[in-house]
């Protein structure tokens, strides 16, 4: 039967997926669906449940994450590796713990390599073998106890070294840099037709992955944003004229600094790279900072990392982060940027003295374990990434879609990055938590009008 609940459709094990036509056939009712199944090593397995994304036009399908009725590797010939890369995220000795207790307690897999410091490990021999009692209490901690990096991706090299070592099985935790990257490997693997199956798990603090409803470590970076914000509320509150600016990750996505500011209730202002803002004049930033201060004293800004940087001039190189051999491309500190623009307005312009107080959280959060939310979730993600390699499936990325653990494939995936949109509901709740305007700037829509 077909199963629909919530915008998803689940089928079940007596419903017949067509594969060819994308039908799916159920009770002599037929139904077209875009169905983006997952590449698999070996013949289709039928009967295994599948749901639907409900964003695509006449639904999408997407294979349900679980356990198979048939298991494509014997236990014995498994040697699986694992590696992140990337930068820190909460969660990822989680998930390296989880796959290597999922592989030798669910399907009693006995070599598992853990590949260090990214993906350069895989061809400099930086390796560490796994068990469950190595990992077995990682969970407590921070980081990886891997090591990671960004860069290093050598996609021929790193086929050569998985070759080399007869590993067959490999899971990668990264972004969607990280994810792009497994899909190539991926690609080298089957062009050579060798018996691999690759595994990705999604892993960004921003959340800016496509398709998938969240990534590990999100939930633990909210929470432990409202520390900073509770903290910069205390600050401004206890000061006369007191302005709190709280920076968030978020370079392309604004997710952290919206949900944090929802759950914290004690921002006035949220900025995210989605919604741009200007500073001065009618309707500006700085007049809703006056504004707000008159009104109760004082104030709290969110700004994500990636908000505003049109507006930071590029030879201002004051505000530049320092290179660092395993980051990301430069951002301008824009909460750096704007607490000096602030105080020069308040100085420049009116006769008030505020106190303002930056605080960055950014590497704190990093760091940071897991919490309980997160913990499970990671269980979820690694038990289910482990099923789908030992039933043989390749070229997948594991994660929640409406609620439904799925195998994704890496194209979708890599696609693009995930975004607030601002004209959908959760940002209009915030808007109507914090009261703040849309900093919709009115040059701007006059341009438009002469163009239209």
């Amino acid at each position: 039967m077909v199963n629909q609940n919530s915008g998803i459709t689940v089928i079940s094990n007596n419903a017949m997926l067509d594969s060819a036509t994308s039908h799916v056939e159920a009770n002599n009712h037929v139904t077209d669906f875009l169905l983006e199944d997952v590449p698999h090593l070996s013949d289709y397995i039928p009967d295994l449940p599948i749901v639907v994304h409900k964003n695509s036009p006449g639904g999408t399908l997407f294979r349900r994450a679980g356990p198979a009725q048939k298991v494509y590797f014997d236990s014995e010939e498994v040697y699986a590796c694992v590696v992140t890369c990337g930068g820190l995220c909460p969660g990822l000795n989680t998930v390296i713990r989880e796959l290597v207790c999922g592989l030798y307690h669910m399907y009693g897999v006995q070599k598992v390599l853990g590949i260090g410091g990214g993906y350069r490990g895989f061809y400099s021999r930086n390796t560490v073998p796994l068990s469950p009692k190595i990992v077995n209490d990682i969970h407590k901690r921070g980081g990886t106890i891997l090591g990671t990096s960004y860069g290093g991706h050598d996609t021929s090299k790193i086929v050569d070294s998985i070759q080399d070592r007869g590993i067959n099985q490999v899971y990668i935790l990264g972004g969607f840099g990280t994810q792009n990257e497994a899909a190539m490997i991926f690609e080298e693997i089957r062009k050579r037709g060798l018996k691999v199956a690759v595994v990705g798990i999604p892993k960004t603090i921003d959340n800016d992955i496509p398709v998938i409803d969240k990534s590990i470590g999100f939930d633990t970076a909210v929470e432990e944003a409202q520390r900073a914000i509770n903290s910069a509320h205390v600050e401004a509150e206890s000061a006369e004229n007191g302005i709190g600016v709280v920076k968030l990750m978020g370079r392309c996505s604004g997710f952290i600094a919206m949900y944090a500011t929802l759950a914290s209730r004690d921002v006035d202002c949220c900025l995210i790279p989605e919604s741009p803002f200007y500073l001065d004049g009618p309707g500006g930033l700085l007049e809703f900072i006056e504004k707000r201060l008159r009104e109760q004293g004082h104030m709290v800004i969110v700004i994500a990392e990636g908000a505003g940087q049109e507006l930071i001039p590029s030879n201002d190189t004051s505000n530049k982060n320092k290179p660092d051999a395993s980051s990301d491309d430069l951002f301008q500190d824009v909460g750096l940027w704007l607490s000096q623009k602030i105080k020069d307005h308040f100085a420049r312009n009116t006769k008030k003295t505020i106190n303002l107080k930056y605080i960055d959280p950014t590497y704190m959060i990093r760091a940071i374990p897991s919490n309980a939310s997160d913990n499970v979730f990671c269980t979820l993600l690694a038990q289910s990434a482990v099923h789908g390699a030992m039933a043989g499936y390749t070229g997948f990325t594991v994660g929640p879609v409406n609620g439904r653990n799925c195998y994704i494939p890496f194209h979708l995936i890599n696609e693009g990055q995930k975004r607030v949109v601002i004209t959908d509901r959760m940002w209009a709740r915030l808007l109507s938590s914090t009261t703040q305007p849309s900093f919709v700037n009115p040059q701007h829509i006059t341009e438009e009008a002469k163009v239209e």
